[in-house]
């Protein structure tokens, strides 16, 4: 899908904003009087957006209206379903979160408020979370009589440990941002208002990346994660195989060996 007939459908979202600019797509979750909290149909807009990307749109970035970026499931949906709803509707979840790891380009949040519940298991299907001093992480989904539904029990336990998540599920237990940073939850920390800035500034250098190689380093880690050692080292061998291969990735080697790129140096982003 192009450009222009992508931005027009994304456009017809009401629950989300849309923008590009240049290669970067921002979606914010526009739902500020409910903290962002994930409807059924806010879902359904989230998952249309990232099986739409534009082909020119390189990287995403993901924020939230208001004071908070998300707080979780919208538990007046939930009381009155039965087990195969139940079901049914976590599936949805994973389905629309997959769509944001396992799409096309890298995603970036941007943290903010409450990332709480159903929010932290958004945050954790994005390749790299940038918080503000405002975060605040917790799961009180035992305190609810409900458990995580929406790929948290995956993500969120590799993110910080099954021990922690443990901890914060039957407890209740909240992290603030710098206990965030420390444990895992955010990739980088920043001072309030400054997070979109932060985002757009990976989003511009990770843009530049070969697309192939940006495709290969989402999709093919978390895979690699998951298989055993021989079988992560043989995925590893073909998958870098195919990068180097690529048309791109033999241009940026031979700039390098040019000395027409920038050697890697401290303090780089």
């Amino acid at each position: 899908m192009n450009l222009q007939a992508a931005t027009g459908l994304l456009g017809q979202l009401p629950l989300l904003r849309v923008e590009t600019d240049g290669p970067v797509l921002h979606i914010h979750l526009n739902r500020p009087a409910k903290r962002n909290s994930i409807s059924d149909e806010l879902l359904a807009q989230l998952h249309t957006v990232f099986v739409n990307l534009p082909k020119d749109i390189r990287v995403a970035v993901l924020s939230g209206a208001g004071d908070h970026f998300c707080a979780g499931l919208d538990l007046t949906e939930v009381t009155e379903r039965n087990v195969t709803e139940g079901m049914s509707h976590s599936r949805a979840w994973h389905a629309a979160f997959d769509a944001i790891q396992f799409g096309p380009v890298p995603v970036i949040a941007v943290l903010h408020g409450a990332v709480v519940g159903g929010g932290l298991e958004l945050a954790s299907a994005a390749h790299l979370r940038v918080a503000e001093r405002s975060s605040f992480y917790a799961l009180p989904e035992g305190t609810r009589g409900i458990f995580v539904g929406g790929g948290g029990s995956v993500r969120i336990s590799r993110l910080v440990g099954t021990s922690r998540m443990t901890d914060m599920m039957l407890t209740g237990r909240v992290f603030d941002a710098n206990e965030g940073y420390t444990l895992g939850f955010s990739n980088y920390l920043v001072e309030p208002q400054q997070g979109l800035a932060k985002a757009y500034e990976l989003a511009v250098k990770i843009a530049a990346n070969a697309p192939l190689s940006n495709y290969a380093i989402t999709q093919a880690l978390p895979r690699i994660a998951d298989l055993s050692h021989s079988d992560g080292l043989f995925m590893e061998s073909l998958i870098s195989s195919i990068a180097q291969g690529d048309e791109a990735a033999k241009e940026r080697v031979r700039a390098f060996l040019e000395k027409r790129a920038d050697k890697v140096s401290k303090g780089a982003a």
